[in-house]
């Protein structure tokens, strides 16, 4: 909160009533049923707090009108001015019934100057959005199947809640935003800081806000250094030069480094924010068609999810509400989050957050799938104004790494057979790009997502959404065959929760169970779904007849399709970081589920992570091993560093017969520089040649699964390890007897620590009231995994935990 200005947060009432029934607040009926109403809100998060809503079936809310009041008679009186940070979407606004704004945008914030009495009212109307949407305008070139209002081009709203099969149908309606109160003579206006690193490490910071005179004494300060403010033009100006400022990294490559922003006006000092010093460039490589990020003149391996939201029946923006997701996203060592053109702008809170965790953003504008009538003045007014507004509130943060104009806007048209011509739309590539240079010129632009092709979905060049592996089944050597680029999005699959999961929220067979199979996602107007997905990778993977695994054994079936999903996003990762890859980023689709169950999100509705989110923070690793199948050409040996420091290392390598029984094995030393991978050959390791990939077939396979442990040298800690299976994962499967036991920590909290005496494939831990830090993990003989324990909600860290470990392919269960 800035000086002066107060929210209004309490005391706000809602009523609903047929659309057009009240024309103004005076038209409301004494018998009125009001409920209270929470600001920021809206009427679906109002509903659910007064046990009128079910997010899984909600009541439609686009033929209502929603009238919310607020007694202002408490505020002192004088000029002040009401700020409105984001109104849902066809608004009218009353004080004192009398109007005093009309909004047809849910992203734009309003300030309107009024003079409060001590007797006033507020009031506030969100007409319905039905009747508008129902409305026609510039004819469409194409209609995007997914979308089941084609209204949604006309107006400037949210794509939540009007996609089957994606999302729930909760529409946003209300002050999603905050309201407060500013006197007028302590409004700031077009506040802003922007921090730039020079090729050279100094940093440049620039500030500025409007002013109505000079500001004698105000200084700017940072990094021990300062400079005055200037005064012209009606704003005031500073700028500081900070030779060999620390900078911002994403966190998988350094530290994200921020430094408070300082105003000094004479009577002290007054931090006005928090900035980071980064450059960011985009790569498009010698021949045009590649896309890589290089932060700081560093190229970067870009790996994370795609955002929905923190809940889609709030849309909520405060630091509590975007926490738990994003510190999941860091702890899964994820280094860049997508906001895509169908959810909604967050708010500074969580760009602040990224700043914090070293997460870069990806930014889509609120354009998606549709062909948008880029010559409607009227609406090109507002998109002006959402973005400026948007690249304003975020210009002091180093974690907006991309603007993008907008998601499959491109790719809809393309596919609908239109020449570029049509389809390459003049938003896109004029009037958005052109405001994000002006507004953010050191945020690498891109024209949509995905584009940069012969054809914006072909994979080989510029940005993609690839689904080669996923959503069109193609096997899993299809990630390196499609020659992606960057994926801004990627491998969605139907990823089944936690046991406890289904127990609380979804308890019902996962047999084509109506309620189960309503929270699977699906494509509108395909004839399969994202179920139907997983289970061709869990027959591809492990043989089992997915139908009649799921009727026979559910349990077991569930403990198979954990394993699928995960095991294909691992594999998939482990192809596109090794060196030579032609991938430099992958985003997964989608980070959070909306609803409890067997969606695309890798952390369930209720903020539990699921397998898929625990194989993506192995694949994610900084200092990292994978391994490679050349076929004839044998088993490739991977090592990558992407830290800012040297690392001494040792690499061990073993074939495994009957999972325990060393058939051949090696070890090699090396030290890898910042920023540095290599790649071994499997016969580097062993002095000979032995058939490892079993792409020679001499005699029957000596072995079931290679072994590889990337340790460091000075404390022999295991940092990452890799598995390959030259006979498939199915005959790797053994009845390991795994060993357990837990240890306190010197801070009360727990370790568990476990062993096996023979390979365990996908070891699952059970734990009530705690949450392992890794699981879903292989396991080989030879050496103990430890994992931390963290407490779930208020469980005391320190208490005795208890549960059990299983793995597949294994009756027997360990319990501890």
């Amino acid at each position: 909160m800035r000086d002066g200005e107060r929210f209004l947060a309490d005391g706000w009432s809602l009523t609903l009533s047929d659309a057009g029934a009240y024309a103004t607040p005076r038209d409301i009926p004494e018998t009125a049923e009001w409920i209270v109403a929470p600001v920021p809100g809206t009427v679906a998060s109002a509903l659910r707090d007064a046990k009128r809503l079910d997010a899984a079936n909600p009541t439609s809310l686009e033929n209502i009108d929603a009238w919310y009041q607020l007694d202002l008679t408490s505020e002192a009186v004088g000029e002040a001015v009401l700020r409105f940070a984001g109104l849902a979407t066809i608004t009218e606004v009353y004080f004192n019934d009398e109007l005093i704004l009309t909004s047809k945008t849910m992203f734009e914030a309003h300030d309107v100057p009024v003079v409060l009495t001590g007797s006033d009212r507020l009031a506030m109307c969100f007409r319905a959005i039905g009747p508008h949407l129902a409305k026609t305008g510039p004819r469409a070139r194409w209609r995007p199947r997914m979308m089941r209002s084609q209204g949604l081009r006309l107006i400037r709203t949210t794509a939540l809640g009007f996609m089957p099969g994606w999302c729930p149908d909760v529409v946003a309606v209300g002050p999603w935003r905050a309201i407060s109160l500013l006197r007028t003579a302590e409004k700031a206006r077009d506040f802003s800081i922007i921090a730039t690193l020079e090729d050279d490490g100094t940093g440049i910071l620039s500030v500025s806000f409007a002013a109505s005179s000079p500001a004698p004494d105000l200084r700017l300060l940072c990094d021990g250094r300062e400079a005055a403010f200037v005064f012209a033009d009606g704003y005031c100006r500073a700028e500081l030069h900070l030779p060999d400022i620390k900078p911002w990294w994403p966190q998988t490559h350094g530290e994200p480094a921020l430094h408070d922003v300082i105003v000094s006006d004479g009577s002290g000092e007054h931090i006005i924010g928090r900035t980071g010093f980064r450059r960011i460039e985009a790569d498009r490589g010698h021949d045009g068609n590649d896309f890589a990020l290089r932060v700081n003149g560093e190229k970067i391996f870009c790996r994370g999810a795609v955002w929905t939201s923190a809940d889609i029946v709030s849309l909520p923006g405060g630091r509590k509400d975007y926490e738990p997701w994003l510190k999941l996203a860091a702890e899964a060592v994820m280094n860049m989050i997508r906001i895509p053109g169908i959810a909604a702008y967050e708010t500074g809170e969580f760009f602040q957050l990224c700043d914090e965790l070293g997460i870069m953003v990806w930014q889509d504008l609120m354009f998606a799938n549709f062909d948008y009538p880029a010559n409607d003045e009227s609406l090109l007014i507002h998109v002006k104004s959402e973005v400026e507004q948007f690249l304003n509130v975020t210009s002091a943060s180093p974690s907006l790494a991309i603007l993008c104009g907008g998601s499959e806007m491109f790719q809809q048209g393309a596919m609908m057979g239109l020449p570029e011509a049509k389809w390459r739309s003049a938003l896109a590539t004029g009037i958005l790009a052109q405001v994000c240079r002006e507004g953010r010129p050191d945020a690498p632009y891109v024209e949509n997502s995905p584009s940069g092709g012969a054809l914006p979905f072909f994979p080989n060049a510029g940005v993609a959404h690839y689904y080669g592996v996923g959503a069109y089944c193609r096997p899993l050597d299809d990630a390196r065959r499609a020659n992606v680029r960057f994926a801004a999005e990627c491998l969605a699959f139907s990823n089944v929760p936690d046991t406890e999961t289904l127990d609380h929220h979804l308890p019902v067979p996962p047999s084509h169970d109506p309620g189960w199979k309503a929270r699977v996602p699906r494509d509108a107007g395909t004839s399969w779904d994202f179920e139907d997905v997983r289970e061709h990778y869990l027959k591809e993977l492990y043989g089992f007849e997915p139908s009649r695994l799921r009727y026979e054994d559910p349990e077991r079936y569930l403990a198979f399709s954990r394993a699928a999903t995960a095991e294909v996003v691992e594999a998939t990762f482990a192809e596109w970081r090794r060196p030579g890859s032609s991938c430099n980023g992958a985003l997964v689709w989608t980070l959070q589920d909306l609803l409890p169950g067997a969606g695309w999100g890798v952390i369930d509705a209720t903020g539990r992570p699921k397998s898929t989110w625990h194989a993506l923070k192995r694949a994610f690793r900084p200092v990292q091993v994978v391994l490679s199948d050349e076929g004839t050409n044998g088993l490739d040996v991977h090592v990558i560093n992407d830290g800012a420091l040297p690392r001494e290392l040792v690499v061990e390598l073993a074939c495994l017969r009957d999972g325990r029984q060393p058939v051949v094995s090696g070890n090699r030393a090396l030290t890898l520089e910042p920023r540095q991978a290599v790649t071994l050959a499997a016969t580097d390791f062993f002095g000979a040649f032995f058939d490892t990939t079993y792409a020679y077939r001499f005699g029957p396979p000596s072995h079931e699964v290679t072994v590889a442990r990337l340790k460091d040298t000075a404390s022999g800690e295991i940092i990452a390890d890799a598995f390959h299976f030259p006979l498939g994962r199915t005959r790797a499967l053994h009845a390991a007897a795994i060993e357990a036991s837990l240890v306190k920590n010197e801070d009360g909290g727990w370790t568990l620590q476990v062993q096996t005496d023979r390979l365990a494939q996908s070891v699952s831990i059970s734990i009530e009231g705690f949450r392992a830090a890794e699981t879903g993990f292989h396991l080989a003989p030879g050496a103990a995994k430890q994992l931390a324990l963290l407490p779930l909600d208020d469980i005391d860290a320190s208490a005795l935990p208890s549960g059990s470990i299983s793995a597949l392919g294994s009756g027997l269960v360990t319990r501890f």
